[in-house]
């Protein structure tokens, strides 16, 4: 690809950054680790919304993708991304109009994840007018306590419910783990990775026991991806079909601290500018909540070092632990010097790696790639703001 002629200190802040090399390598570790295992690949895209950035994971080896919601459905597809998942349950009129107008473009394979019986009987309606049978597929709660239907028979119930609507088409369960669920260790997270994968395996043989054609079985967060794959290999967790990780591509602070990736791996940052140094302690730079989201990951506050001089941080400043970028406002950032800083100089540039890559990329147009310090290409993150 033909390189723009941007050095990309050149460029306007705050700006975001990604290194074209580190998403590379992040997507293929990814996608070999699926391969590998034998089981689909479907990425969670909700956290670059970036339809070049979801291409390039299909070109690896991804079956398709995955969106948190049906605007951000519509914005993939009318890319030209034939296989979708709309992985957060919905309900209401508005909604099932757009899924209308979806489940009728020429080559677009759609499921829809549901864990109520109203939401399907909704997405049935539309099936009938439209002569179609929606594919869908049951959200379990696996433990995280937000979406989904209990296991057992508050599953096998709604499995019977939704048999019995026209329309719609059962095709497979879905699960998901959180970061919470367990200590941020490996042997945490290969643990929950085997208890989440367990229980909706479970569900797979109690529904097709039951009569149920269940055809795929999706698990699989991003710091549990790997494990989930080893799993496989050794094999148990033999129904599992398809993993979805989300945040694993890009990286991010949050995501290190559940071991979902290490700070090497996180392709993105926030390019920054010290617009004053008028105080001995601190500078000033033009980054702020509406730059940076400002997620200072409070959860985390009992980790050793979370805090400086009483301050969390909103994001690492790339290559100078002696610096801590402890407060944000609405467009500026305070950057304190640790014990015995280098000093900073006005106009100097600084890149910031993010508490989180959701909150940067929902409010940016674009994303400068970048390989040995130019920009290489731009992507449109023109997913952001999609969030109904």
């Amino acid at each position: 690809m033909q390189q723009l002629e941007i050095p990309y200190p050149s460029l306007d802040t705050p700006a975001v950054l990604i290194d074209m090399d580190k998403l590379e390598t992040n997507i293929k570790e990814i996608s070999q680790a699926a391969a590998e295992a034998g089981i689909r690949l479907r990425p969670h895209v909700k956290i670059h919304q970036c339809p070049d950035i979801a291409k390039m994971q299909i070109a690896a080896g991804a079956c398709g993708i995955e969106v948190g919601l049906t605007d951000q459905a519509e914005v993939m597809a009318e890319a030209g991304i034939d296989d979708i998942i709309i992985a957060h349950p919905f309900y209401g009129e508005r909604k099932f109009e757009k899924i209308k107008k979806l489940i009728n473009r020429p080559g677009l394979t759609l499921a829809i994840v549901v864990d109520m019986f109203e939401q399907a009987e909704g997405l049935s309606k539309v099936g009938q007018a439209a002569g179609k049978k929606i594919p869908v597929m049951m959200k379990i709660d696996t433990g995280i306590r937000r979406y989904g239907v209990l296991p057992g028979t508050p599953t096998l119930e709604l499995a019977r419910q939704l048999s019995k609507l026209p329309g719609i088409e059962l095709v497979g369960i879905y699960g998901h783990e959180s970061s919470g669920q367990t200590a941020p260790t490996e042997e945490g997270v290969t643990r929950v990775g085997f208890e989440v994968g367990a229980i909706l395996c479970e569900m797979a043989r109690l529904l097709r026991n039951e009569g149920f054609d269940i055809k795929d079985v999706a698990t699989g967060a991003s710091p549990t991806i790997f494990a989930v794959c080893d799993w496989i290999k050794q094999g148990v967790l033999k129904e599992i079909t398809e993993i979805h990780p989300g945040q694993r591509t890009i990286g991010d602070i949050a995501y290190n601290y559940s071991l979902g990736c290490t700070i090497d791996q996180c392709a993105l940052t926030l390019l920054t500018t010290v617009v004053s140094t008028s105080h001995s302690t601190y500078v000033v730079i033009d980054a702020g909540f509406k730059a940076l989201g400002g997620e200072s990951i409070i959860g985390r506050r009992d980790t050793p070092g979370f805090f400086w001089n009483g301050m969390p941080s909103f994001g690492p400043i790339k290559g100078r632990d002696d610096l801590w970028l402890g407060k944000v406002g609405a467009e500026s950032g305070w950057i304190y010097y640790k014990e015995n800083a280098k000093k900073l100089t006005l106009g100097e540039r600084l890149e910031i790696i993010p508490n989180s890559a959701s909150l940067i990329l929902n409010i940016h147009d674009k994303v400068y790639g970048v390989r040995n310090g130019k920009i290489e290409r731009e992507f449109s993150i023109t997913g952001r703001g999609c969030g109904t």
